[in-house]
């Protein structure tokens, strides 16, 4: 009998359900649902208006996303529940919700139907801003020995500001909430009827570290005498490292979802972190790259070490045995897909429809044979704030160079060039603080469809890229932790590096460095970066004052 796992990919605006062959790797049959809700930045369903850098989302539709795909891929494949030998999840992060005791989302409660504080906030929600900025401040004053951990600086779109934010706005949210949890461990909760944590989430997003623990009483004290039991009341419940089993589906859920009762599910992960068991990158000096709405940049490491700028290190984060490093962009297919919804010409979406293309497609045959820096354009890729290594939301996206002349594709390659450059600071960053990049690998959607974009990324880092063979790498990663989920006896699998090393395959094209646009490439670095530490490093914050007046005039 043939052995298959599923792998279950909550994105930003989608679920995919994957069947997996555990044999072979093979992509037996994937299934996608486009949440209905998508992302709400402007409103919540009853109507309520959402203030400036708010990103809210419906918890239901993970619940019927999840439904939907499964009964796809299983109906698809003709596959017998017995087959399917475990389950993985990875999820956006962090996307925090607050629950009760009893599972339910408050703002599926008729009491918190109309406030927005009681949705889920979605890693790109950055409206805790002050939040962020006085945990910072609050943690360097006390000398609190996490933040180097966090590259030095506390970011909007984690946990605890996002907790302080409900707390200071929403008080009733606050109080009401039996758990502040992540939606990851929201839908393994709904799926095995055991409420566990995922350590991926919790030391990425939540402060939390292996041997330490979260910060002290007194820290959450610090931040506000209503938080100071905050673990005990709202984060307690066991947290379980990645490559292991969270819990079985249990009797209803797999009713639902026409599987077996206990069928395994593991314990779930960061989206973009799932992409290094689907890509198949085991070891330290292998960079992960995973580019979709944002990107992400990960590391293996044997040691725990402070870096300036990264999102975070935690043991067993990504891999087991090894400390996983995160640094990050907040804008990349984002940066693409504005362009292309908000500035391109009539004649160009005509032109790409008679050719039965997509727009970014045509803009990409409109760039063949393009120079490096011929355009005379450099942008700052900051359309969605700054992650690494600046590690600040209240900056935006920039285009400089711009006459009568530029064309529609000019702006386009140069927003390509942006998120490559953001790329190659975030690369110096990490060799800056001894951990070497040796080789470079590209997952997502972006680079498995655009080789324009991934020779524009090869020129400007001057490396060797390889690009993943499956352009679903999170959810084959996903699938990777949940065959690690069920015994070895039934998978013949020891744990989810040797699970990876075997299922996880790569395109047999390597991406190689033209040296005549290397050269004008790290001219135009060099200029962005002049721009990057002017607007960025407090030279010029008119970025800032822009955002205050627009803020004002609302």
């Amino acid at each position: 009998m043939a052995k298959y796992a599923i792998g279950l990919d909550f994105g930003t605006l989608s679920v995919r359900a994957l069947l997996v062959n555990i044999e072979n790797g093979d992509e037996i049959a994937q299934s996608v649902y486009e949440y209905p809700h998508a992302v709400m930045e402007t409103h919540i369903p009853t109507g309520e208006t959402l203030p400036p850098n708010w990103a809210l989302q419906d918890p239901q539709d993970y619940l019927n996303g999840l439904l939907i795909t499964v009964r796809s891929v299983m109906s698809q494949s003709k596959v017998l529940p017995e087959e399917v030998i475990g389950i993985g999840v990875d999820f956006t992060s962090a996307t925090i919700l607050p629950v009760t005791k009893d599972k339910m989302p408050l703002c599926q409660t008729e009491e918190f139907a109309h406030e927005p504080h009681a949705y889920v906030k979605l890693w790109k929600h950055h409206g805790g801003e002050e939040e962020a900025i006085f945990i910072d401040k609050v943690a360097r004053d006390r000398g609190e020995w996490w933040l180097p951990l966090y590259g030095g600086k506390v970011s909007s779109e984690w946990t605890i500001p996002k907790i302080l934010e409900t707390l200071h706005k929403a008080p009733a949210v606050y109080e009401k909430a039996d758990y502040f949890l992540e939606a990851m461990d929201w839908i393994v909760w709904e799926m095995t009827d055991t409420l566990t944590a995922s350590a991926c989430a919790m030391g990425y997003k939540a402060f939390y570290h292996h041997e330490k623990g979260f910060p002290s009483k007194d820290f959450f004290k610090a931040l506000d005498p209503r938080m100071e039991n905050l673990v005990e009341d709202k984060l307690n419940m066991p947290i379980l490292p990645i490559g292991g089993k969270a819990g079985g589906l249990c009797d209803s859920m797999a009713r639902e979802l026409g599987l077996l009762p206990g069928t395994p599910v593991g314990t779930p992960i960061i989206d973009a972190h799932c992409s290094v068991p689907g890509g198949g990158v085991g070891k330290p000096g292998e960079m992960m790259i995973i580019m979709g709405t944002s990107s992400c940049h990960l590391m293996l490491a044997e040691k725990e070490a402070a870096i300036t700028g990264i999102q975070g290190i935690v043991k067993d984060g990504i891999m087991p045995g090894y400390f996983g490093i995160e640094a990050g962009q907040s804008c990349v297919g984002d940066h693409f897909a504005w362009f292309v919804d908000n500035c391109v010409p009539e004649t160009y979406t005509a032109a790409a429809r008679a050719k039965g293309i997509s727009v970014h497609q045509y803009l990409s045959e409109k760039l063949a044979g393009y120079k490096a820096g011929a355009s005379g354009l450099v942008a700052l890729d900051w359309f969605n704030g700054v992650r690494s290594p600046l590690m600040d939301f209240d900056l935006n996206g920039l285009i400089i160079g711009m006459n009568l002349l530029t064309k529609p594709e000019d702006i386009y390659l140069a927003l390509i060039e942006a998120t490559a450059f953001g790329t190659k600071a975030i690369v110096e960053n990490y060799e800056a603080a001894g951990v070497p990049v040796n080789s470079i690998v590209l997952s997502g959607g972006i680079p498995s469809k655009n080789p324009l974009i991934v020779q524009i990324y090869t020129d400007i880092l001057n490396r060797d890229i390889k690009v993943c063979a499956s352009d679903q790498a999170c959810a084959l990663g996903a699938a990777v932790l949940g065959i690690a989920a069920a015994p070895e006896a039934i998978t013949g699998y020891k744990d989810a590096n040797e699970i990876a090393g075997k299922l996880a395959k790569l395109q047999d094209k390597v991406y190689k460095p033209n040296p005549d646009q290397v050269a004008a490439y790290d001219k135009l670095y060099a200029e962005y970066k002049t721009l990057h530490d002017y607007f960025g490093k407090g030279a010029n914050d008119v970025m800032k004052r822009l955002n205050k007046i627009r803020e004002e005039r609302k």
